[in-house]
């Protein structure tokens, strides 16, 4: 397969990716707004239904992929456990010829030695084919997870920053408030200081000494 490589877009029954693909490495926020495939009016669309339908509860995965267990994925599309062990068999085996063995030497090794288990090739090329839209169903569910875990993050994101921003007005208001507060002040203490200044400074010196209501100025 020239100029690609096995990767995650999955075209006909095989994946592949391109070359420029496989070399770039998307940041959180690519991935994101790759996965949120937001319209225009903001709201998420969704993916195309999948090749088959899955039944019962699927494996959560973590980031990384580790650990997923495919084997319930392929349960989930009633592949049977004697249909994903005939795969396996066949995977172990062409994994145990050396790299530099023909192609169709391969073929005829595995094919005898498949046979020579019972196992029709057929019906491993039908488990195989069935794994893969598996797998792709389960892609496209998790897909649609990822989407409405987004679009509630995004919606949350949405009524966060109104939050914040009706915070920031109720902030500005109170600083407002603050400054006509404090000019008001200021000018009916110019008002009274009139009256202080009236009587002078030497006579309100003593009064402040003398009252128990009142705190001489530092």
């Amino acid at each position: 397969m020239s100029g690609k490589s096995f990767g995650k877009t999955v075209l006909g029954w095989f994946v592949v990716q391109e070359e420029d693909e496989a070399s770039h490495e998307p940041t959180g926020d690519e991935l994101i707004a790759k996965y949120a495939n937001a319209d225009p009016d903001g709201t998420a669309t969704t993916t195309a239904p999948p090749p088959v339908e899955l039944q019962g509860e699927l494996p959560k995965a973590a980031p990384g992929g580790a650990g997923l267990d495919f084997a319930a994925v392929y349960r989930a599309a009633s592949i049977s456990d004697e249909a994903q062990s005939r795969v396996d068999q066949a995977h172990g085996l062409l994994q145990t010829l050396p790299a530099e063995t023909p192609r169709e030497v391969k073929k005829q090794i595995v094919e005898a030695s498949l046979k020579a288990f019972g196992y029709p090739v057929d019906s491993i090329i039908e488990a195989a084919a069935q794994q893969i839209q598996a797998l792709e169903a389960y892609i496209r569910h998790g897909e649609r997870e990822t989407q409405d875990v987004l679009g509630q993050g995004n919606q949350r994101i949405l009524e966060l920053t109104q939050q914040i921003e009706q915070v920031k007005q109720v902030m500005q208001q109170q600083v407002m408030a603050q400054q006509s507060l404090t000019r008001a002040s200021n000018d009916q203490k110019l008002r009274v200081q009139s009256v202080l200044e009236f009587f002078g400074q030497e006579a309100v010196a003593r009064v402040v000494k003398e009252s128990p209501n009142l705190v001489e100025p530092k």
